[in-house]
C-alpha cells in the first residue's frame, strides 16, 4: 500500500470514527429532542439535564484522556468507545426510562471523548510520525458531516416514531464501526519519525496554558447552549416551526468543510489570530437570532456557528496536540476538561431559564456574553509568547 492511499485510509478511518462516537451517539440526541418532547414525554427541564449528564460523560473521558500515557491503553479505550457508542444509541430506542436514557446519556459522552480526543491524539501522533502535515482540518470534518448525517437520516425517515429513529441510527452505526476500527493502525511506540526526526514534548509555560484553557471554558459556554437546543429554539421563533431541523443540517454541513478552511487561514494569520477570529464570527453567530427571526437571518446564523465552533475545536486541538506530539491527547485532554466543565452547567441552567420565562433567548445571551469573555482572553494570548511561564 502506497504512503498516501494509507494515508487517505486512516484519515478516512477517523472522519467516520467521529460521525458514529460525535455525530451519532452525541448529537443525535438535538434533532431527536423535538420529536422526543412530543412522543415520550420528555420535559424541557429533563432534556436539559440529559444533555448536562453527557457532558459529565464528556469531561470524565477527557480527565482519562488527559491522564493516560500508554498509546495501547489508548488504542484499546478508542475503540472500545467506537462499541458503545453503537450500544448507547441502541439504549436510547429501547426504553423511556429516564434513568436509563441519563446512563446512555453519560456513556455516549464517555465514547464522544474516546472519539475526538483519543482517537484525534492517535491520528495526529500517526500524522506526525510518517511526516505529513500535523493539522486535523480534514479529520475533523467527520464531526460536521455526523451531524448533517445523523439530521438528514431523522429527517428522510420522519415518518418512523422517535423509538424507530434511534434503532435506525444504531443500524448505521453498526456499519460505520467496522472501517472506523480497522483503517487506523495500532500506535507505534518509537520517538522517531518515519523520515528519522526526533518527537520531543514541548509545552508553553503554566500561564499560558491556564489562560488557554479559560478561552476555551467560554468557548465551551458559547457552543453548548446553540448545539443543545437550536432546533428547539428554531421551532419556538414565530413562523419558524418544523424548521428546526434545517438549521442543524445547515450547522452540521457549514461545519464539515470549515475545519479545513481554518487550516488554511491558520497558515496565513497563525493560529492564535485564526482562533481569535473564529471567536468574533461566533458571537455574530449567537447574536443574529435574538436581533432578527427571519428564515434567512437564522439559517445564515446556523451556518456560520457550524463553521466557527468546529473551527474553534480543530485550532485548540491542533495546538494542543503539537505540544505534546508523542502523546497528542494529553494536553487535548486537559483543554477538553475545561470545554467541558462549561457544557455540565451551560445546558441545565439554559433549560431551566427555559421552563420560568419561557423563551431561550437568557441562554443565549449568557452564551454569546460567554464568548466575549474568551476574545479578550485569546486577544491577551496574541501578545505572549508560547513558552511564557507562570
Amino acid at each position: 500500500m502506497s504512503r498516501k492511499t494509507e494515508r487517505l485510509k486512516v484519515l478516512i478511518a477517523g472522519i467516520l470514527s467521529l460521525i458514529l462516537m460525535l455525530g451519532i451517539a452525541r448529537f443525535a440526541y438535538t434533532p431527536m429532542l423535538p420529536l422526543m418532547q412530543q412522543q415520550a414525554g420528555l420535559g424541557v427541564s429533563a432534556a436539559g439535564w440529559l444533555a448536562a449528564i453527557n457532558y459529565m460523560g464528556y469531561l470524565s473521558g477527557a480527565i482519562i484522556a488527559a491522564l493516560i500515557s500508554d498509546l495501547y491503553l489508548k488504542d484499546r479505550l478508542y475503540r472500545i468507545g467506537l462499541v458503545v457508542a453503537v450500544l448507547t444509541t441502541l439504549m436510547m430506542g429501547i426504553t423511556d426510562n429516564f434513568w436509563l436514557w441519563s446512563l446512555s446519556r453519560f456513556f455516549a459522552g464517555l465514547s464522544s471523548a474516546a472519539g475526538l480526543l483519543i482517537g484525534s491524539g492517535l491520528i495526529m501522533n500517526w500524522l506526525i510520525r510518517n511526516d505529513h502535515r500535523s493539522e486535523l482540518g480534514i479529520h475533523f470534518s467527520g464531526l460536521g458531516l455526523g451531524i448533517a448525517f445523523c439530521t438528514i437520516i431523522i429527517e428522510l425517515f420522519a415518518e418512523l416514531d422517535w423509538s424507530q429513529q434511534w434503532l435506525l441510527l444504531t443500524m448505521f452505526g453498526a456499519l460505520l464501526l467496522i472501517p472506523a476500527w480497522g483503517w487506523l493502525p495500532r500506535p507505534d511506540h518509537t520517538t522517531t519519525s518515519y523520515g528519522g526526526a526526533s518527537m520531543e514534548d514541548n509545552p508553553p509555560g503554566k500561564l499560558y496554558q491556564y489562560l488557554f484553557m479559560a478561552a476555551y471554558f467560554c468557548a465551551g459556554v458559547g457552543y453548548v447552549v446553540t448545539a443543545t437546543f437550536v432546533v428547539a429554539i428554531v421551532d419556538q421563533m414565530p413562523g419558524m416551526e418544523g424548521k428546526g431541523t434545517w438549521s442543524f443540517i445547515v450547522i452540521g454541513l457549514a461545519a464539515a468543510p470549515a475545519c479545513i478552511l481554518w487550516d488554511i487561514v491558520a497558515r496565513r494569520t497563525g493560529e492564535i489570530n485564526a482562533l481569535l477570529i473564529a471567536f468574533v464570527l461566533k458571537i455574530v453567530a449567537i447574536v443574529l437570532p435574538l436581533l432578527d427571526s427571519s428564515f434567512v437571518t437564522v439559517m445564515f446564523s446556523a451556518a456560520l456557528f457550524g463553521a466557527t465552533f468546529l473551527g474553534i475545536v480543530s485550532l485548540v486541538l491542533s495546538i494542543a496536540g503539537r505540544y505534546y506530539p508523542t502523546r497528542p491527547a494529553k494536553m487535548m485532554g486537559k483543554m477538553t476538561i475545561s470545554y467541558g466543565v462549561a457544557q455540565i452547567a451551560a445546558p441545565a441552567i439554559t433549560g431551566l431559564l427555559a421552563e420560568f420565562s419561557g423563551s431561550y433567548s437568557g441562554g443565549l445571551y449568557l452564551a454569546a456574553g460567554m464568548m466575549l469573555l474568551g476574545t479578550g482572553i485569546v486577544f491577551k494570548l496574541r501578545s505572549m509568547e508560547p513558552g511564557a511561564s507562570a
